[in-house]
């Protein structure tokens, strides 16, 4: 079991969020959560989901009748007492999914006003991982400008851009995409989608089986 940091912000893409939740859960990894409010205005946008700041409870994202052995820590955003905040806490990682421009400013100029901000902050001075899920497009030159200072401080920028070669047959394929792409920098073992490996070696395969029949 490791200890992950999650924190979902206001921009499109609250779906990321909640299927890493969800795999996370499932390993048994223990998830410290935190939310900041737009996060939560997207979340009700997008997922139909009314989400507590105050009491958030884990039926509010995932299903109630699910069978996850990890466990859930929640944290209000404005509460700076929170584990996360301390470089003392040691965590296996921090995604910020999806990450809105705003975030993603505060964090390039080292700005530490809410939850979000300082444990990203920690993230950088401590040299952990944090990964970065911007979804906005197009891109302006000030969001260019922060990706590279962000990622010049050691965060890694992990667009929510799903690729299409992995045998794409549904929306959840794309979600799983970029999810997979999470738990890769996390160094966590999945079987969300085809690599690229398999991938070629499948096409082979098929493609000697057709012409030998």
């Amino acid at each position: 079991m490791r200890s992950l940091i999650l924190a979902i912000t206001g921009a499109s893409g609250a779906v990321y969020a909640q299927r890493l939740m969800e795999v996370l859960l499932q390993r048994g990894d223990e998830l410290h959560l935190t939310i900041s409010p737009a996060g939560a205005a997207v979340i009700k946008q997008e997922l139909n989901v009314n989400v507590s700041l105050e009491d958030f409870q884990l039926v509010d994202l995932l299903p109630e009748s699910a069978d996850f052995a990890g466990n859930l820590r929640y944290f209000n955003y404005k509460d700076l007492m929170a584990p996360m905040a301390s470089g003392s806490f040691l965590s296996g990682g921090m995604v910020i999914c999806p990450c809105s421009g705003g975030t993603l400013s505060a964090i390039a100029t080292g700005a530490s006003t809410n939850l979000v901000q300082r444990a990203a902050d920690v993230q950088l001075k401590e040299g952990r991982k944090l990964i970065l899920v911007p979804r906005e497009t197009p891109l302006s030159l000030i969001h260019l400008e922060n990706m590279q200072r962000a990622a010049a401080a050691g965060a890694v920028i992990l667009p929510a851009s799903p690729g299409w070669y992995h045998g794409v047959q549904s929306p959840d394929d794309l979600v799983d995409f970029i999810v997979a792409r999470i738990l890769d920098q996390l160094g966590i073992e999945h079987k969300l989608m085809k690599r690229w490996g398999d991938l070629r070696k499948e096409s082979t395969e098929q493609r000697e089986e057709d012409e030998s029949g």
